[in-house]
């Protein structure tokens, strides 16, 4: 694979779920901070090119001394601003992606268990669809609700899928999508919303269960236990 790939990693996120004073970003897995964990994938794979962290303000400094120079990331061109929402700050992000580069990977920076040869298969298919999304089959049984708390309907799991990141674009079609947006004042839920609305289709690729968001402090403890399954998996 051609080395044309750029990274935003969407880290601006404050997560009130946490209740904790401490950015989920920032809290320790097996004494690292979850972003380490997030930006080590992306640094340390060849398809690479530029990754752009987009942080709260008040955390660009810490970030810059205790993440990016404690650990030595070389690939991180720049640390951005979080705007207002999810879709300001990752618009920031992309007006840093070198402009000749062909593909770009939007990544929450609280998805540290990501595995590089997801990565991989995400940026073949954009390269064949231009767009590509990481998904899991829903376990549970979903239903569709009223505003009164009462089922509405049973959803049909065959046709449901569970999106996670990255999400992986032809750089120069997702700011297409962007713009559109913004000219129409009309955003959604994820960066494929967008390119779904805007642009064409978006292909999906089978993740797994492990490439959680670390949202509550239950997550914390799930990542580490799966973080050591991921080690014992690659010394085996």
């Amino acid at each position: 694979m051609d080395k044309d790939l750029g990274v935003v990693i969407a880290a601006a996120g404050t997560g009130t779920r946490m209740k904790s004073s401490i950015n989920k970003q920032y809290m320790q897995i097996s004494s690292h901070p979850v972003l380490s964990y997030t930006i080590d994938v992306f640094d340390q794979l060849d398809i690479v090119k530029q990754i752009i962290l987009v942080v709260n303000p008040n955390d660009i400094n810490y970030c810059k001394k205790e993440i990016v120079e404690k650990y030595g990331y070389k690939k991180i061109t720049n640390i951005v601003e979080g705007g207002k929402e999810r879709h300001d700050s990752v618009w920031s992000g992309l007006n840093k992606i070198f402009k000749s580069l062909k593909k770009v990977a939007v990544h929450d920076g609280a998805r540290p268990l990501l595995m590089p040869s997801l990565i991989e298969k995400l940026v073949s298919e954009a390269d064949k669809w231009g767009a590509a999304i990481p998904y899991t089959k829903p376990k549970d049984t979903l239903k569709s609700i009223d505003g009164d708390g009462f089922v509405k309907e049973t959803l049909n799991r065959a046709t449901i899928a569970s999106i996670q990141t990255p999400q992986v674009f032809k750089l120069e079609q997702i700011i297409k999508a962007y713009e559109k947006a913004y000219k129409n004042n009309s955003f959604g839920t994820d960066d494929a919303s967008l390119y779904e609305k805007y642009i064409g289709r978006v292909k999906l690729v089978e993740s797994d269960y492990t490439n959680i968001k670390i949202t509550t402090p239950e997550d914390i403890q799930l990542a580490e236990l799966y973080l050591k399954k991921i080690d014992t998996d690659l010394t085996d």
